[in-house]
């Protein structure tokens, strides 16, 4: 509720709308692809997690679920990022690196996902993540958070023990 809860403020969501798949339409500024019907997303969710318990290849169950995921778009808001999260999570859990969709893939990205999305022709949205995770994996992308003692972006500090990011 807290990521969310600045939207719920300013009057974009409604509180209700963070509990569960959505209940209304939603359209996706920029693209042609217009999700699910809310009906259809109670269906097509349940699918998705067979397909992904069903596919052996972890490349192939991340670019999937990312695809598909943000296809669906179950949720009012925030489907990009979870499908994103979801990516990284079906990769990692296979042996891939986290890869980042940057800044200046982001055109390439929504490009290629209104190809799969709107015409569907998925192969330059699989080339496109599989070119971001052999890139990342040949020279990682550096990690930048906010310290909150600084106040201001910077790098993590050199010998910062990622076991006590939590603490």
């Amino acid at each position: 509720m807290t990521l969310f809860s600045p939207s719920v403020t300013a009057g974009i969501l409604k509180a209700s709308d963070l509990a569960g798949y959505r209940n209304n339409n939603v359209f996706i500024r920029n693209a042609l692809h217009v999700p699910l019907a809310p009906e259809a997303v109670r269906d097509c969710m349940p699918a998705l997690f067979d397909l992904l318990l069903a596919e052996d290849h972890p490349g192939v169950r991340a670019v999937l679920g990312h695809f598909i995921f943000v296809f669906i778009h179950p949720y009012m808001d925030g489907n990009g990022r979870l499908s994103r999260f979801l990516m990284n999570y079906l990769l990692t859990t296979g042996g891939y690196p986290w890869t980042i969709e940057t800044v200046q893939s982001r055109t390439a990205y929504l490009a290629a996902l209104e190809q799969a999305s709107t015409y569907r022709n998925i192969k330059p949205f699989a080339d496109l993540i599989c070119g971001l995770i052999e890139s990342q994996a040949a020279e990682p992308i550096e990690r930048i958070t906010q310290r909150p003692e600084s106040g201001s972006w910077t790098a993590p500090p050199p010998d910062s023990d990622p076991s006590r990011a939590f603490a």
